[in-house]
């Protein structure tokens, strides 16, 4: 195995760790908390370690929350959450990763994919799966509050969160 793939699974690897751990310990301060902290991560995976590592994050972390009782507990809506995280990690690894950006283009570029995860994530859930899928009123509305704007919201801190934090790593990480 060369280095360069050891050292793109290590990463992989801890972030994916460092997203469950999140997960787990911030369950209990809600949506907001956890959602900023997993787009963080999302972020962090595919500006830092590349386009790959952010899309494995995006994949699997949606799964492993499911599994570990941290995520909605309703599976039909685990893979609509990884289209979403998906989109986001694709957008920002287009408009944001390369390096040395200027911050408006930055901006502009984390603006488009948190729109774009909140689009798909509202479309995919609120007025799809809700529709289709057997749910009681109370469900319908619960997920229909979870994924609208607050995705907006937490894809923007977690994203801001992640240009500011990716720079002290690169810096970091250089050879």
């Amino acid at each position: 195995m060369t280095m360069k793939k050891t050292l793109w699974i290590t990463r992989t690897a801890v972030l994916m760790a460092m997203l469950v751990l999140l997960q787990s310990v911030t369950k209990a301060g809600g949506q907001f908390v956890i959602g900023s902290c997993v787009n963080a991560v999302l972020a962090v995976a595919v500006l830092f370690s590349g386009l790959w590592s952010g899309v494995t994050v995006a994949v699997i972390s949606p799964f492993l929350a499911f599994f570990l009782g941290i995520g909605p507990q309703l599976i039909a809506v685990v893979p609509a959450i990884a289209v979403g995280n998906v989109i986001y990690v694709l957008i920002l690894h287009f408009l944001c990763g390369k390096r040395n950006l200027p911050i408006w283009r930055q901006g502009i570029g984390l603006f488009s994919a948190a729109a774009c995860k909140f689009l798909a994530l509202y479309l995919i859930v609120a007025q799809l799966l809700c529709r289709v899928l057997t749910l009681s009123e109370k469900q319908v509305a619960t997920f229909t509050a979870m994924f609208s704007w607050p995705q907006l919201v937490t894809a923007l801190i977690g994203g801001v969160v992640a240009l500011l934090i990716v720079p002290t790593l690169h810096k970091a990480f250089r050879r």
